[in-house]
Parts: C-alpha cells; sequence; structure tokens
C-alpha cells in the first residue's frame, strides 16, 4: 500500500433540496457515501428528509491527493434495494497546495485561495479555501448530477499522521 500523507476529515454538514425517492410519501430517507480508491465511509440515514442535516464527519485516508473523491447520495429502502439520489465529484488539489504553504503569519479567517465553479467540478457556488485557528479548511456546496435536483454541503479538515510520509512544502 502507498505511504499515507495525512487524514482528510469530511463533514457531511446537510443535503439541500434533495430529489424525492419514496412517492407515497413524497419524501426520502437520504444518506451519503464517500469513495476513494477502495475506501467507502458513509453518514447514518435521515428518515423522511429531503433537506437533512448529518453534521457527521467521516474519514480517509490520503495517499495521492490527484484522484477525485467521489460522492453518492442515496434513499434508504428498508424492504427492496437503496435508490440512488444523485452523485458528484470533487478534487482536493487546490485544497493540498494550501495546505504546503507558509501560513503561520496569516490572520485566522483569511481566505488563501477560491475555488470556481465550472464544467470540470461539481461546485454549485464558489469554494473558499480559508486559514481558521491553525487550520486550513474548505467549504464546498456540491450540485447532484444524475438528479433532477439537490445539493450537498461538505466540510474539508487534513489532520497528519504520526510517522506518514505527510505534506511538505514544494513536493509533489
Amino acid at each position: 500500500m502507498a505511504k499515507s500523507l495525512g487524514l482528510l476529515k469530511i463533514t457531511v454538514v446537510r443535503g439541500v433540496n434533495l430529489a424525492i425517492r419514496d412517492s407515497v410519501a413524497r419524501t426520502s430517507d437520504p444518506y451519503v457515501v464517500i469513495k476513494l480508491g477502495k475506501q467507502v465511509v458513509k453518514t447514518k440515514a435521515v428518515r423522511k428528509n429531503l433537506n437533512p442535516v448529518w453534521n457527521e464527519e467521516l474519514t480517509l485516508c490520503i495517499c495521492n491527493p490527484c484522484f477525485p473523491i467521489k460522492l453518492e447520495v442515496y434513499d434508504r429502502d428498508w424492504f427492496s434495494r437503496d435508490d440512488k439520489m444523485g452523485d458528484a465529484e470533487f478534487d482536493i488539489e487546490e485544497f493540498v497546495e494550501a495546505l504546503k504553504m507558509e501560513l503561520d503569519n496569516i490572520p485566522s479567517g483569511e481566505v488563501i485561495t477560491k475555488v470556481i465553479p465550472n464544467t470540470q467540478n461539481c461546485l454549485a457556488k464558489e469554494s473558499c479555501i480559508f486559514w481558521e485557528n491553525g487550520q486550513v479548511i474548505q467549504h464546498l456546496l456540491l450540485r447532484l448530477e444524475n438528479a433532477e435536483c439537490g445539493e450537498i454541503e461538505l466540510c474539508l479538515k487534513w489532520t497528519n499522521i504520526s510517522g506518514s510520509k505527510g505534506l511538505r512544502i514544494n513536493e509533489m
């Protein structure tokens, strides 16, 4: 297995205007699945809610920040296969580049860089990467693809692992 650079902490904050998949109840029981390579993590299902609030922190081990992270939203079905409610992908390359900067003298709350929505990403709006309380943080609002509607809000944070390769300035 490749050496780990660190841990990406992904807080799945909430879903907005998610698709209806339970046609009788006119609602859904959504949960989020996040995948990177063979790693798969998921939130709990929120019953009967098209605007769920999860605030769940999920963790991925990052070996190569060049690979996109895949996100899928499903409707939990209790007696049949879960229905897909949409998907999205996001990159962490710009987030990792911000981690490698010398940021010790930057005031808390300062925006380091911005990621603009375009045809190559699933951003619903501009995403700011900023320095807060000694950490690089990125908030993302992802527009779901392969669905009639829906967005997922995430917050990214980084944790170094003791004894790992880690991120070094001017590396990669």
